[in-house]
């Protein structure tokens, strides 16, 4: 059961800014994400980030702690971190998650697991809402080709979260510590055992998610894969779970990702989130890193405020509401769903009125 909307979105819960855009069209946003560090320490085979580069750059924290005491202020409610790096690999991590939780903004991180110690565990376990690790394979062997690390990075990662749990519960924390897993021809055939492996940790949920090939990656390998294959996996990996253990299991996005055609024909999700890359820069989309039609502004140079209240922005925003071709837009999208939503309420049908 997906107890977390981790299928669906959740923008039907923020009816005030919901109902400011739809008055002007604008709004700042509920949600960020935000790469604190440019470079990993793995090199997935399925990584959507690859064209990136994994730029060995790190985010100021000083001015980061700055613009999150503002971003707060004009309501930003959620960040997390995750982004074209490893979020860990940046050595004032948890200071900078512990700035976010204390500016009231509650803050969540994606990992890859490997740096998860308990020392940070213990530093982060009680300002996280929750934790995603990253963990592609349900053995050493098949981890280590996938990931492109060594195979002892699976065991580490297990140990990692066990700990992580341990911590939670001996502290009566509420962070949510899941694990998400990329279903991939290679991996397919351990889903079920990595569901058991990530049950016996403690851990709260196992999602099961499908690849989505990046417009701008150098990786095509997964480009043609088609879910309805896997479907059946579903059944099996439900009988894993417990009152305590859910299998999520992206059945909604298997779907779209076999059947991509879109059902609404311009993006209006944008003004409701942002990204951040490694570098400070701004921009409108997380699909079109490098595309400078989407970038905003820089944090180093400008306040958010001003960057969101720019002209530059002004413009990108204009473009990718008249000029954007969504059908060129990434598969299952981060705001897929929250554009199917508003294109509804945008365009709505006949004799909405008979509820």
């Amino acid at each position: 059961m997906d107890n977390y909307g981790i299928d669906d979105h959740k923008l039907i819960y923020h009816i005030p800014r919901l109902n400011q855009w739809l008055r002007t069209g604008e709004c700042y946003p509920i949600y960020m994400e935000i790469s604190p560090s440019g470079t990993c320490n793995h090199r997935c085979v399925f990584c959507g980030v690859d064209y990136m580069g994994y730029q060995n750059r790190f985010l100021d924290v000083g001015i980061l702690r700055e613009r999150l005491t503002e971003m707060a202020a004009l309501g930003l409610k959620s960040i997390m971190y995750c982004g074209e790096g490893e979020p860990l690999l940046h050595s004032g991590i948890c200071d900078i998650i512990s700035h976010t939780a204390q500016s009231s903004i509650d803050v969540a991180i994606t990992s890859n697991g490997v740096l998860f110690k308990e020392a940070i565990a213990e530093a982060t376990l009680p300002l996280l809402k929750w934790i995603k690790i990253s963990l592609n394979a349900g053995t050493k062997e098949t981890y280590s080709k996938i990931h492109r690390t060594k195979p002892e990075d699976f065991d580490t990662v297990i140990k990692n979260i066990a700990n992580a749990v341990k911590v939670k519960r001996d502290n009566g924390y509420q962070c949510t510590i899941g694990v998400q897993m990329l279903l991939l021809p290679e991996n397919r055939h351990e889903a079920v055992g990595l569901a058991d492996r990530i049950k016996d940790t403690g851990a709260d949920y196992l999602v099961i998610k499908p690849y989505s090939q990046h417009p701008r990656s150098k990786t095509g390998v997964y480009r043609d894969i088609r879910y309805s294959d896997y479907m059946a996996l579903a059944d099996k990996l439900r009988q894993t779970a417990t009152e305590t253990f859910s299998v999520i299991f992206r059945t909604n996005a298997m779907a779209r990702s076999d059947a991509p055609g879109k059902s609404y024909c311009r993006c209006l999700a944008h003004p409701f989130w942002s990204y951040m890359d490694a570098a400070g820069n701004i921009w409108g989309c997380l699909d079109h890193l490098s595309d400078e039609r989407f970038l905003y502004g820089n944090i180093r140079d400008n306040t958010f405020k001003e960057i969101w209240d720019g002209n530059k922005r002004s413009s990108a925003t204009n473009w990718i509401e008249t000029g954007l071709d969504v059908n060129e837009c990434r598969v299952n999208c981060r705001m897929d769903a929250i554009n199917r939503y508003l294109w509804e309420l945008k365009n709505l049908p006949e004799h909405v009125n008979f509820i």
